[in-house]
């Protein structure tokens, strides 16, 4: 008997979905072909679909959105590389001072970027702030963060002087997953001005996404001046597998 046709039918489903995502066919936040188009598509049932998309989310292949459809996952989140941290708790425990200056706290229209990274519609209202972070009266970190109104529905409403984004957030939304992408960058105008830093000064840029029971809350764009800044982490492989 051939091999091909003892597979279980929602295997079959499964492997044409991941093959075309290992294979970059489908790459990050793609929106997979819906339900009703597997079906038509492969000559499957609908069960059969759903146990195979049920079984790809469960194996981080893909994220399934009420109401918008079913994307391609990312890499894994990188949170075990950089732990996400509030940064006005790591400023106190180096014995500093943290002081927040708010620059901008809006509602906005989600564009075709923000809505593809926040998995929300085009259009769609979303919570824009952007602050500075002193420490000692330096400016260490500019934070321009987006956040989804449904999970943070009173964002708009705190005192981000005495109450960080990030702590307020990891309240109303327990952090399930982060995602973090760090990479060198020269600053704009706006970013120089606010971190008092000059246009050839290297700068720290943290690209970061958190996840609330399977939804995205914020994306981050954070920035750090190069030269008086850096981030780190330290392991522990007693306990991991070779």
């Amino acid at each position: 008997m051939n091999a091909e046709n003892t597979r279980p039918r929602y295997q079959m489903v499964k492997d044409y979905i991941s093959h075309r995502v290992d294979s970059g066919e489908w790459p990050e936040d793609y929106r997979v072909p819906s339900e009703n188009e597997l079906v038509k598509d492969l000559g499957v049932s609908r069960m059969t679909v759903n146990r195979a998309l049920r079984e790809l989310t469960t194996d981080g292949k893909i994220r399934r959105v009420q109401g918008l459809g079913t994307f391609v996952s990312g890499q894994k989140p990188q949170s075990e590389l950089l732990e996400l941290k509030n940064i006005a708790d790591e400023i106190k425990a180096r014995g500093g001072e943290h002081k927040a200056e708010l620059l901008l706290l809006v509602c906005i229209p989600a564009t075709a970027d923000l809505a593809k990274a926040l998995y929300i519609e085009v259009g769609a209202d979303i919570y824009h702030s952007i602050m500075v972070h002193h420490e000692n009266g330096k400016p260490i970190q500019l934070e321009d963060r987006f956040v989804n109104p449904a999970l943070a529905p009173d964002y708009l409403k705190q005192d981000f002087s005495s109450l960080t984004p990030n702590e307020y957030l990891s309240r109303v939304a327990p952090l399930g997953e982060v995602e973090h992408v760090v990479e060198a960058t020269i600053a704009n105008k706006s970013v120089q001005k606010h971190l008092n830093i000059d246009a050839a000064s290297p700068c720290l840029l943290l690209h970061r996404r958190t996840w609330s029971g399977g939804k995205v809350v914020s994306r981050a764009w954070l920035y750090h001046p190069g030269q008086d800044y850096r981030l780190g982490a330290h392991f522990n492989q007693t306990n991991r597998k070779a």
